[in-house]
């Protein structure tokens, strides 16, 4: 049984997803931490928005130098 609060919270990681999707499309490629930063959402809802969005196909996740490279995949829009 869900409870309201559970709902909420998959609301608010939903709506991160959103925020996350439009800054790698207006700003291109970015690292989690640099990701983080530009959503200005606790680290844990970005990685949550992350992995929703990954799991729709709309992410590509690449080692980098600098950590995890997050982008859109072409055919995720």
């Amino acid at each position: 049984m869900e409870t309201a609060a559970s709902v909420s919270c998959v609301e608010g990681i939903g709506a991160t997803a959103g925020v996350v999707w439009r800054t790698l499309s207006d700003n291109g490629p970015m690292t989690v931490a640099r990701l983080v930063k530009a959503v200005d959402e606790p680290r844990d809802r970005v990685m949550q928005a992350i992995g929703w969005l990954a799991r729709e196909g709309k992410l590509d996740i690449s080692e980098s130098h600098r950590g995890h490279l997050i982008s859109l995949r072409e055919n995720g829009r």
